[in-house]
């Protein structure tokens, strides 16, 4: 590890910490102080910033070797399965999503899961986890385990502490969400998005065409052309 990673690090640690101070122990300080709209833009500005450093960080660190080769067609298939599923979660979770912000909890206690919320509870959450396990597999070098390990740890960990938290603000109506869906995802109910999976197919070939384009990088089908 040389100053570039310890930067790389230092950037990630500061998304995380931020991440879950201002979510966590914080979180009734600043409201307090700021109010309901005034925390969200202030949690949004350091979020952004935070994660802005973290990417131009990444794009500074130098590249390592490889601990194994992710252009074998072993992981460059499961990069590309994961990284199918992660959108396929992700496209249905913007429509009534009880864990994104601002949404009413008021009837969730009486709601029964559809749909992606079948598979779990925390959709978006999963789609960035294995879009960034995905990621790690294809390029399995020192900044990637730092810059995805960080997204990983922040959705998942993050997406426990919002459950805990959910429940300890309003029992009545997230703790019955909560005992009927999952947190970790349940592949038998993948079938319940339906027409999203080939959604999905076409948005993976259309980002990897731009990953090619744009970064030079080949990656899902356009690999067997590099």
């Amino acid at each position: 590890m040389d100053n570039t990673h310890i930067h790389l690090t230092i950037a990630m640690a500061s998304f995380v910490l931020s991440h879950f101070l201002m979510s966590g122990p914080l979180r009734r300080t600043l409201v307090s102080a700021m109010r309901e709209q005034g925390f969200a833009l202030f949690y949004s500005m350091v979020s952004l910033c935070t994660l802005t450093w973290g990417i131009v960080a990444f794009d500074r660190a130098l590249s390592t070797t490889p601990v194994w080769d992710g252009t074998h067609p072993l992981p460059w298939l499961l990069g590309s399965v994961l990284t199918i599923v992660s959108l396929a979660l992700l496209l249905p979770s913007f429509v009534r999503n009880p864990a994104l912000p601002g949404v009413k909890a008021a009837g969730l206690g009486t709601v029964i899961p559809t749909g992606v919320f079948k598979i779990t509870r925390h959709p978006m959450m999963w789609a960035f986890s294995l879009w960034a396990i995905g990621h790690i597999i294809v390029a399995p070098e020192l900044r990637m385990f730092i810059f995805m390990g960080s997204i990983i740890l922040i959705a998942l960990l993050g997406s426990h502490f919002q459950d805990k938290r959910k429940v300890a603000q309003n029992n009545r109506e997230f703790g019955p969400w909560q005992r009927r869906t999952t947190f970790w995802p349940d592949v038998r109910q993948f079938g319940r998005i339906g027409i999203v999976w080939l959604i999905a197919v076409v948005l993976w070939f259309l980002a990897t065409t731009l990953h090619w384009e744009l970064f030079g990088i080949p990656a899902g089908l356009w690999l067997l052309f590099r």
